[in-house]
């Protein structure tokens, strides 16, 4: 699990692992634990203490985790994950713990994890949101959140977990669910897409090009194309754990076709929510 890295989830988990601010009283993890897990992660030299500087355990990791998300966004998603492991593991989330963080600082982490597609419990579990159990508003909301990580390169944004599908197939389903109440699972992905397309009144690329057309009709007949390419580049065996592209592509272009995916999906639930 590659749990997501914002300016809004490193808040909510500085709040997390801080000492007390009603009574001062100390709380782990402890500056020992978070350098451990910070050299685990190879964010060493993201470390304001490894350059000499005396801060709190908030602004410390604050620092750290802020310049992961320009330089290092998958180390700063395992220190994420670490550290959650970390309080959970002390108490931080047992109101009988003298670890406990404070009932304010759980809800502020539930809902921030909440807005991008994870479920964190007030016990400190966390897991991706099961978007077969979502319909309608919610279920956009939670693709669109998707696609905004898959835009970032997110591995693990491209095969939506509990699901076998990829975020294209997703988004098309759910839009043809939305605006017509029905999709064919049976469909193939390029005869689900064009099905999307028409919903949404865009334009595919067997229509001929017209000469007074809008530029833009050339984008979206692109997109179609695009949309169809990353989909044959996808693992077809097995449900989608592990590596969801052939082993025969790179990195660069595995990371290439899921930014691709998240675009197209961004785009298309953009149109969604400008047609609905």
């Amino acid at each position: 699990m590659t749990l997501p890295i914002t300016d809004t989830i490193i808040a909510a988990l500085a709040q997390l692992v801080d000492d007390s601010k009603s009574n001062g009283e100390y709380r782990e993890p402890s500056h020992f634990d978070i350098e451990f897990y910070v050299g685990r992660t190879g964010l060493t030299s993201a470390d304001p203490k490894a350059q000499g500087q005396v801060i709190g355990k908030a602004k410390r990791v604050t620092a750290i985790l802020s310049w992961a998300i320009d330089n290092n966004p998958n180390a700063g998603s395992k220190l994420i994950e670490q550290l959650l492991s970390k309080v959970r593991a002390s108490g931080g989330f047992r109101e009988q713990s003298a670890n406990f963080v404070g009932s304010e600082a759980i809800l502020n982490a539930i809902f921030t994890f909440d807005a991008e597609g994870y479920e964190l419990s007030k016990d400190g579990d966390i897991r991706p949101k099961v978007l077969e159990s979502l319909k309608g508003r919610e279920l956009t909301l939670a693709l669109q959140t998707y696609a905004r990580r898959a835009q970032k390169g997110a591995q693990n944004a491209a095969l939506l977990s509990g699901t076998g599908k990829d975020l294209l197939e997703a988004t098309a389903a759910h839009i043809l669910q939305t605006k017509w109440g029905l999709y064919s699972s049976g469909a193939n992905f390029q005869g689900l897409l064009g099905q999307t397309y028409m919903a949404l009144g865009l334009t595919v690329p067997e229509q001929a090009a017209q000469p007074s057309e809008s530029p833009t009709k050339a984008l979206e007949r692109a997109m179609f194309q695009t949309a169809c390419a990353t989909n044959r580049l996808r693992k077809k065996e097995g449900t989608g754990h592990g590596r969801p592209w052939l082993s025969s592509i790179t990195n660069t272009e595995a990371t290439a076709a899921i930014e691709m995916v998240g675009t197209i999906a961004g785009f298309l639930l953009s149109k969604l929510d400008k047609n609905c």
